[in-house]
């Protein structure tokens, strides 16, 4: 995205906030261990107003200020320090390449902007999202109290820019649906080589090595979370990340995985057997979950509400979960009181952009969300079959899940992760191809 895309962003935000000023530092850098950091992720407000990539930055909108608008206080050039720890923009490039109106070093924001808060009603800072910030900033607004003698004005609102901001992070515009494309194809690459690798006896790991070289070499700089490789009755488990284990003939493979590119997430899963071929009672339950993701994908579209999609894949499940004879009753009173829940338990998605699990109010006072074009949604209902002594042998311990990134369009939605295969004939087709 090129830097008319985010002067856009920063108008329609400032636009919003009138007489005040909005301070957004992004994330620190955190300590792993020792001397070892987390790899760096920018805060996603933050990059979604400046594309700043680096740490120890914040930027700073002042709307109507005549020496400009958008400051970026950032880590000053330093040779001996890029040295050790790679390149900065500095200042000079802060204006130059990320289209800040003025920028100075981080070390001086303390000279600074208490003078940028002065007459200012409103700050739009999100307090508590940064706890080791939130004390200088009251510090700030405190030193330009002390000048109300001298006819100075302190700000006297604190204004959270989450709702704002969020609202505008929800509805994706092109060139965000381009990256989340490019990121699902990657993606959908990376499960494609996992499903071909796999075999009795190898170990999740090894499919989990699979899916970030393809990552990495699709151009992703990253996952976009831990990858959930699951054999067996690890894949009842619904966050398993240990990925440690033997893959036994005659189970199942979950794998939910997805990639970052230029911040944006996928969110992919795919269920798979380690053999060649589904068994009976694995094909039937893979088919129930199926069927409840097309019909949880006939719910979107411009106008529709948020939550019609589980509750369509919901009862999709629970008719399935009936005409197996694994739920006893009818469909109406398993969805009424929850009976459903032993075998599926999350709602069947969730919004998806610079977040995985991305930002966006899903009710609005009160009522649903309505679907609007733009909306990137996940779509993943599952199964999770236990391995208690009232459950037919062949279906214990089962866990399965289809999921896919799934844009509201103007005419209904489109599944930006469709290049990779959902039925049960061109999964096993796939897994043939690993021979």
């Amino acid at each position: 995205m090129d830097k008319s895309t985010f002067k856009r962003r920063r108008a329609e935000f400032m636009g919003l906030m009138g007489e005040a000023i909005a301070i957004l530092p992004t994330s620190p850098t955190r300590i792993r261990n020792g001397d070892v950091e987390y790899r760096y992720r920018p805060d996603s407000d933050f990059y979604y107003l400046t594309h700043f990539p680096e740490p120890e930055a914040v930027a700073v909108l002042v709307p109507g200020r005549a020496q400009g608008e958008f400051l970026l206080f950032c880590r000053d050039r330093d040779p001996d320090k890029e040295q050790w720890q790679g390149r900065r923009a500095g200042p000079e490039g802060a204006v130059s390449r990320y289209g800040a109106d003025d920028a100075f070093p981080i070390d001086d924001i303390d000279d600074i902007l208490p003078g940028l808060l002065e007459n200012r009603r409103r700050v739009y800072y999100s307090m508590g999202r940064h706890p080791e910030f939130d004390g200088r900033v009251l510090e700030w607004v405190n030193e330009v109290r002390a000048k109300a003698r001298s006819g100075v004005t302190a700000p006297e609102e604190f204004v959270d820019p989450n709702h704002v901001l969020h609202e505008m992070r929800l509805v994706k515009g092109p060139e965000e649906i381009a990256l989340m494309r490019r990121a699902a194809a990657i993606g959908a690459e990376g499960h494609r080589r996992a499903i071909r690798a796999c075999a009795p006896g190898r170990h999740e790991y090894e499919l989990e090595a699979e899916l970030l070289y393809a990552f990495r070499k699709g151009g992703s700089s990253c996952p976009s979370y831990p990858p959930i490789v699951a054999g067996g009755p690890n894949a009842c488990i619904l966050h398993y990340t240990e990925n440690d284990a033997p893959l036994k003939d005659g189970t199942l493979v979950l794998i939910d995985a997805g990639c970052e590119v230029d911040g944006y997430a996928s969110d992919i899963t795919r269920t798979f057997p380690v053999g060649l071929r589904f068994t009976p009672e694995q094909r039937a339950l893979y088919d129930i979950v199926l069927a409840a993701h097309d019909a949880a994908l006939s719910a979107i579209g411009p106008g529709r509400e948020w939550p019609a999609a589980h509750e369509a894949a919901v009862r999709g499940l629970t008719r399935g979960l009936v005409d197996l004879k694994l739920l006893q009753g009818t469909v109406d009173e398993l969805v009424e009181n929850g009976g459903y829940k032993r075998f599926y338990m999350h709602r069947t998605g969730h919004w998806l952009g610079l977040d995985v699990h991305d930002v966006g109010d899903y009710k609005v006072g009160g009522a649903p969300r309505i679907l609007e074009p733009g909306m990137v949604t996940t779509v993943e209902p599952g199964l999770y079959v236990p391995g208690g002594d009232d459950i037919p042998q062949g279906f214990r311990n089962t866990g399965i899940r289809i999921e896919d990134d799934v844009l509201v369009t103007k005419g209904g939605c489109d599944i930006l992760s469709h290049d990779l295969p959902r039925r049960a004939e061109d999964i096993e087709a796939l897994r043939a191809e690993g021979l």
